[in-house]
């Protein structure tokens, strides 16, 4: 099973920016969906954004037009690029993919958006 780790969290002001990234344990050339989810306090888990083997995204509501997701298959990297942050982003923000059916977790990186 593939083995993800997420790093690029922390503390920042609302209306600040962060990257996240997500590196696999091996390539993920073939891997066709990777991403990230995120859960708050209290909350369930819920979908931030998706992107496919071929490059096509899918976001969040609560995110479009401010997140973005991307890949770098020669780094077996995802990233996370998150502007305009509101204290309502502040979450543990988790890296998945899927692949052969099974789905695959990071541990999560703590995201905190101060007001």
């Amino acid at each position: 099973q593939v083995q993800l780790v997420e790093s690029g969290g922390g503390l920042v002001q609302a209306g600040g920016s962060l990257r996240l990234s997500c590196a696999a344990s091996r390539s993920i050339f073939s891997i066709p969906v990777m991403g990230w989810y995120r859960q708050a306090p209290g909350k369930q888990r819920e979908l931030v954004a998706l992107i496919s083997s071929g490059g096509s995204t899918n976001y969040g509501d609560s995110v479009n037009g401010r997140f973005t997701i991307s890949r770098d298959n020669t780094k077996s990297t995802v990233y996370l690029q998150m502007n305009s942050l509101k204290p309502e982003d502040t979450a543990v923000y988790y890296c998945y993919l899927r692949s052969a059916g099974l789905d695959s977790w990071g541990q999560g990186t703590r995201v905190t958006v101060s007001s």
